[in-house]
């Protein structure tokens, strides 16, 4: 076991990045997530890697765009109503089959809402804002070791696929300080994958572009990309599941939620209730044979969530036979307590019973 630090979500993220590698960052200044940023701008130069302060959030990505293409780690972070606009460059990156991170720290919406945490871009992330038949590989974590573990796991799993992924972060995650151990190696990297630009000299020139105008070419292509996402849905699904075994009810949260809600479970536990867990960990792919399984036995669900019923779409449509789903919310940067939770079990196993 190495050693543990006392860190900041937003440092810890930026840190991990490092670690594995990554060796350029671009990225604008917007709360809750300026922290990245600014740790960047200290420790890029210390290991040798760039830190550009772009003018924007576009040109941050198309920054990242252009550095990833060469082969390079890089990595862009913002929150919420400013990950918007960096939704055109990342369908060219999906197309173009460009690896990079893409953090999101976010706050709450829609517009530039507030700079409380919350989960309103659970549909920005797992559908994208991108044109197009598009997927993207998204992490949401809900400690900052977990995230600090996932970091380094999306940058292996974008150079494996070929993909930008995304971790979903939030306020609190990012604004609050937790002990964390950096556990992973560098990721090694080829200079030359086979696909990236790194100069023409003794071979015929590349070329990463996202236009496809010849008859049947943009099917095929699109097609392609269809075979990659459904490796990645057959094969990276991750989830944390609690006392399954027994549960009448099953409560499912993500991300910061879901170590409230894990708390609001166990003294539900202590108090006799048959109440169990799933907590996605890839929001897409989303666990949806773990549900879909359950389903089968345990008679309700409960999604919880920092906004107005986001996953619970998902949820709904992976739940088999005649389990009922109910949803409790806190939205626009409002954080459930583990009472309010609780008590919120307790009305979901009172009407279970009663009918």
């Amino acid at each position: 076991m190495g050693e543990k630090v006392l860190m900041k979500g937003n440092e810890a993220l930026a840190e991990a990045a490092i670690r594995a590698g990554c060796r350029f960052y671009a990225g604008y200044p917007i709360t809750p997530q300026s922290e990245v940023s600014e740790y960047m701008s200290r420790r890029m130069p210390q290991v040798h890697g760039v830190f550009i302060p772009a003018e924007s959030e576009i040109a941050a990505i198309n920054m990242v765009l252009g550095a990833a293409g060469t082969g390079a780690l890089a990595m862009t972070s913002s929150s919420s109503c400013a990950i918007s606009l960096k939704q055109e460059t990342l369908s060219y990156m999906i197309s173009q089959e460009v690896p990079c991170l893409i953090a999101n720290v976010s706050r709450g919406g829609p517009g530039l809402g507030s700079i409380s945490p919350s989960q309103g871009d659970y549909f920005q992330a797992t559908r994208t804002g991108a044109n197009g038949d598009v997927r993207l590989l998204v992490f949401g974590p809900s400690t900052i070791q977990e995230m600090v573990d996932l970091v380094h796991d999306a940058f292996v799993l974008g150079q494996k696929y070929r993909t930008p992924v995304t971790i979903l972060s939030d306020g609190m995650i990012g604004q609050m300080a937790e002990p964390v151990e950096f556990k992973h190696n560098a990721i090694e990297l080829e200079h030359d994958k086979g696909w990236n630009l790194t100069g023409a000299k003794n071979r015929k020139p590349r070329r990463l572009s996202s236009i496809h105008l010849k008859e049947g070419e943009l099917e095929q292509h699109v097609l392609h990309l269809f075979e990659k996402f459904e490796k990645i849905r057959a094969d990276e699904v991750r989830y944390e599941a609690l006392y399954l075994e027994d549960a009448e009810l099953v409560v499912m949260a993500f991300g910061s939620c879901a170590r409230i809600t894990k708390t609001a479970i166990k003294e539900a536990r202590r108090e006799g209730y048959k109440v169990g867990l799933i907590r996605p960990i890839t929001l897409w792919p989303f666990p949806a044979k773990i549900v879909n399984q359950v389903s089968k036995r345990c008679k309700k669900f409960l999604c919880i969530e920092m906004n107005m019923g986001q996953m619970y779409e998902d949820i709904k449509m992976d739940i088999e036979s005649d389990a009922r789903l109910d949803f409790y919310g806190r939205p626009g940067g409002a954080i459930p307590t583990p009472e309010e939770i609780l008590e919120r079990i307790k009305q979901s196993m009172r009407e279970l019973t009663s009918v």
